[in-house]
């Protein structure tokens, strides 16, 4: 989800560890322990309700049917409703799920600042250059988005940004949108299973008490193996899938958005790579890319303080007109256009709604969590499905891709699962290298898939404040998010190949062909 570079930054697996044992159910349900799963099961019916059969990918509308599940769950608790209550807080104040939010924002107002400096007519002037017409446009985009993700860690905030940036430019090329969103988020799938500083990463070794360093070489075969052959997907479905029409006069937009000195935010981004690998903090990086960016719109003349930052305030206002001179104040009429604007609040605003949502759906995954269906479904595959080894890895893949698309904040769902694939594990004496990449390769997939999947929604919510950032772009160009799902290679193809891995045991090792090392926390 996103990286976590330095030891201020706490344990990731602090969330969701508790309750997940063998203590009992701390709220109970008339129905049993599987009512817990009430809220969240209602979510993802209504998510499919509205975005497959009405097509409207609209994050309120998800807010909506989050709350309605969480309101219809409470009616089902035995005895004293605050138990039940207290679990929806208790869930909205997991750090998981305020590192996601803190990531949405960051890379929020870092996109907008290399938007705003005209880093996609840098793009569009260097994909010409290079020859990267339409049909290779999807192919190029996942491997960038791959490289990205690697360096700094952090899905989701790739998400945010390629969008940002990517997409209008694939429009630009008359790339396919819906092959460009999906090749955005396989790259974020490759990086966060791969990149040493992903949270994933980092959860998925130290759940399985086995070093980082390890894991992240024990999983390249996986990886490389899914990241071959999705670029080969993608080369070939770019020839066959074509863009939309961008208005009269393509050429014309294609010219004129088409220009180098934009492609000087390259610095920008390279500096938070760079500094994520360096072992930064991902905020800390982050913010490192929005200074140099910031210097670069002012001094480049790319983009003014205003741009940046405005203040539109009444002429009533106190000091208003003595204070009129300064470029980052505005003074205005029209009591509607008093606010702020700009690079920075338009960046973070983005992303309110969708924070929300998240907070909605941790508190929902508590509940599950605390109610006992969670633990009902894993042992009833621990006892059932975990026959041998085989049998045992499969059921570990299975049971990972099942809870992930559940509880669809990917390192929620990672530190919930992890004892048990431990569990699992450990009973056919599997190395902890093997688990940990089972367990999160599943995880990176399927947390960019389907349409309520955190990823998706970091992605699509980038995408839907882009109409009002291009004239030529309107609403009817962006991508549904249903639609992307059967194109995100990279998540598809890795689920695979574990199934296979699993089937013939390629890559399978046992404790005795391999000791971790000492588990290197964070």
């Amino acid at each position: 989800m996103s990286g976590i570079n330095d030891d201020s930054s706490g344990d990731p697996t602090d969330a969701f560890v508790e309750g997940t044992g063998d203590e009992e159910p701390r709220i109970t349900f008339y129905g049993g322990r599987g009512m817990s799963a009430l809220p969240i099961g209602v979510f993802i019916v209504w998510a499919i309700v509205q975005t497959a059969l009405w097509r409207i990918s609209d994050t309120g509308g998800l807010i909506v049917g989050m709350l309605l599940g969480l309101v219809l769950g409470m009616f089902f608790v035995r005895g004293d409703w605050a138990s039940y209550a207290n679990t929806i807080f208790e869930g909205m104040t997991q750090p998981v799920a305020v590192t996601a939010i803190v990531a949405w924002i960051w890379a929020g107002i870092f996109a907008q600042l290399l938007q705003d400096g005209g880093f996609v007519g840098g793009l569009v002037w260097l994909a010409d250059l290079a020859g990267v017409g339409a049909a290779l446009f999807p192919a190029a985009t996942f491997v960038l988005a791959a490289l990205f993700t690697t360096g700094i860690g952090t899905g989701y905030g790739a998400a945010v940004a390629f969008v940002t940036l990517f997409f209008p430019t694939g429009l630009l090329l008359g790339a396919s949108p819906v092959l460009t969103f999906a090749a955005i988020l396989s790259g974020a799938i490759f990086g966060d299973n791969l990149a040493p500083v992903s949270d994933t990463t980092i959860v998925s070794a130290v759940t399985q008490d086995s070093d980082i360093g390890g894991v992240v070489a024990s999983r390249f075969k996986y990886v490389i193996i899914a990241a071959v052959l999705t670029f080969i997907g993608y080369v070939v479905a770019g020839q066959t899938m074509g863009g939309i029409e961008t208005g009269a006069g393509a050429a014309d937009l294609l010219a004129e958005a088409s220009d180098p000195i934009g492609l000087v935010h390259l610095v920008s981004m390279g500096i938070v790579i760079g500094a994520a690998i360096a072992g930064r903090h991902i905020v800390e990086a982050i913010s490192w890319g929005i200074v140099v960016a910031i210097v670069f719109n002012l001094v480049l003349g790319l983009a003014s303080v205003g741009d940046i930052v405005t203040f539109s305030a009444p002429a009533d206002a106190p000091l208003a007109e003595p204070l009129a001179g300064l470029p980052i104040l505005e003074i205005v009429d029209d009591p509607d256009a008093v606010g702020v604007t700009g690079s920075v609040m338009e960046g973070a605003a983005g992303f309110f709604e969708l924070s929300i949502l998240v907070l909605l759906i941790i508190a929902a995954a508590q509940i599950m969590i605390r109610g006992g269906a969670f633990e009902a479904i894993l042992d009833w595959s621990l006892e059932n499905l975990a026959t041998n080894v085989r049998n045992a890895e499969l059921t570990m893949v299975a049971s990972a891709a099942l809870i992930n698309a559940i509880i669809t904040i990917n390192t929620a769902a990672e530190v919930a699962i992890g004892p048990y694939i431990s569990k699992i594990g450990e009973r056919f004496n599997l190395n902890g290298y093997r688990r940990a990449n089972i367990l999160d390769g599943q995880t990176a997939a399927l947390g960019y898939i389907f349409p309520w999947s955190g990823g998706v929604l970091a992605g699509y919510g980038a995408m839907e404040q882009l109409p009002g950032e291009y004239e030529w772009l309107d609403a009817g160009m962006l991508v549904t998010p249903i639609d992307v799902v059967p194109y995100v290679f990279q998540g598809w193809l890795l689920v695979t190949v574990f199934v296979v891995a699993a089937i013939t045991g390629f890559g399978r090792e046992y404790v005795t062909d391999r000791e971790s090392e000492e588990v290197a926390r964070v």
